[in-house]
């Protein structure tokens, strides 16, 4: 093997090796902490955790700048982010169930920014 040979080897695997790696900038978990049910009827209410974990040290993006889509609920309180650790923060939602027509409800946080953002979803049945 000649050098030239050697030295594009090196330099590839020096690249690949040491390449940026994409990774989400948020891990996002939501989950039925009062009220928890098999399935939901018009009425209902029932409070969610909500958890964002932020994976980026210095996130532009501020905590009250998280969107929130909901398909069958609507919020009627909710508690303020908590920050629970450096990069962890928490907040509750108690929510109302407003639509059972299509069997299903959802609850969709979505946190967007440059380095990629981040989005969790919790789907929920519901008798129709």
């Amino acid at each position: 093997m000649n050098m030239k040979w050697i030295i594009i080897l090196v330099i590839g695997l020096f690249s690949i090796t040491f390449m940026p790696k994409s990774a989400k900038a948020c891990e996002i978990e939501l989950e039925v902490v009062k009220g928890k049910k098999d399935s939901y009827q018009k009425g209902d209410t029932l409070v969610l955790l909500i958890k964002v974990a932020l994976t980026h040290r210095s996130c532009p993006v501020k905590m009250k700048e998280t969107k929130f889509n909901m398909k069958g609920l609507k919020v009627i309180k909710s508690t303020p982010w908590k920050q629970k650790a450096t990069n962890d923060w928490e907040r509750k939602l108690m929510v109302v169930v407003t639509d059972t027509s299509s069997g299903k409800l959802n609850m969709t946080v979505i946190r967007e920014c440059e380095k990629d953002g981040g989005f969790g979803t919790i789907k929920l049945d519901a008798n129709s």
